[in-house]
């Protein structure tokens, strides 16, 4: 059996980001687990994710990886691909793919967009000690902006409050004196990192300085944006990360 599969998904999302995405890495053999972060399960109060720190989600998917039968690959998107950077500083994975990851500490953003984002939160007041509501405007118009209309109501519809800490930790990292996603250089483990062309939220330029931070490949998706779980085109996506992983296992044998 191929090695598990781990997937982790972004800020103001769930499990169910990886509900069509995962279907080639099962077929393919992997055993594929996508779990909701703490606090982003369908059932939790929006007040579960208060004072949770990005450390806690690393520390959660850390756990897991450790109770797999081998080390597992790591599929992170988003937020959620800087949260599989901090597991795998804290359990052995076998590799890293990372989905327009959120860059860590001391990669500076490169678009008006990041800048935007970073500096809005500010405008909530201590959003830091808060459950950050979704901006659905900001999502459909940066994040879901190649889905079909009809797919996208399915999406907003689930969106889950997110932890000021974390998203403060992530976004606003210059303010951290703790450091808190600080990778201190390399990865041990191999990193592919993938981005769409068309991506604002995490564009390639600094997809670019997060791949050479952590001494990984990189590879930009042309006519691709910011949702590569799930829109047009994510076959091609999945079946690329899977070429990869299948390379990282053949090196390793």
């Amino acid at each position: 059996m191929a090695a598990p599969v781990i997937m982790v998904h972004g800020a103001f999302c769930g499990d169910w980001t990886f509900e069509g995405f995962k279907a080639p890495f099962a077929a393919a053999g992997h055993p594929v687990i996508h779990p909701a972060l703490r606090g982003h399960g369908a059932e939790d109060a929006a007040s579960s994710v208060v004072g949770v720190s990005m450390l806690d989600y690393a520390a959660d998917i850390a756990d897991l990886c450790r109770r797999q039968s081998e080390p597992p690959f790591l599929v992170g998107h988003s937020m959620g691909g800087l949260v599989s950077l901090l597991a795998a500083r804290r359990a052995p994975v076998a590799g890293l793919v990372l989905l327009a990851p959120s860059p860590p500490w001391g990669v500076a953003g490169w678009s008006l967009e990041e800048g935007v984002t970073a500096f809005g939160l500010h405008l909530l007041g201590p959003f830091w000690s808060q459950a950050v509501s979704p901006d659905r405007n900001l999502m459909l118009r940066y994040s879901l902006d190649r889905l079909p209309a009809g797919a996208r109501r399915p999406i907003l519809e689930r969106l889950r409050p997110e932890s000021g800490r974390a998203l403060w930790e992530t976004l606003n990292w210059w303010l951290d004196p703790m450091m808190t996603t600080s990778l201190g250089g390399q990865t041990a483990a191999p990193a592919l990192v993938m981005v769409g062309e068309r991506d604002v939220v995490h564009p390639p330029a600094t997809a670019r300085l997060t791949a050479e931070r952590i001494g990984g490949e990189l590879q930009v998706l042309e006519g691709m944006s910011h949702w590569l779980p799930g829109e047009p085109g994510w076959r091609a996506v999945a079946d690329q990360a899977l070429g990869w992983m299948r390379a990282q296992a053949g090196t390793a044998a």
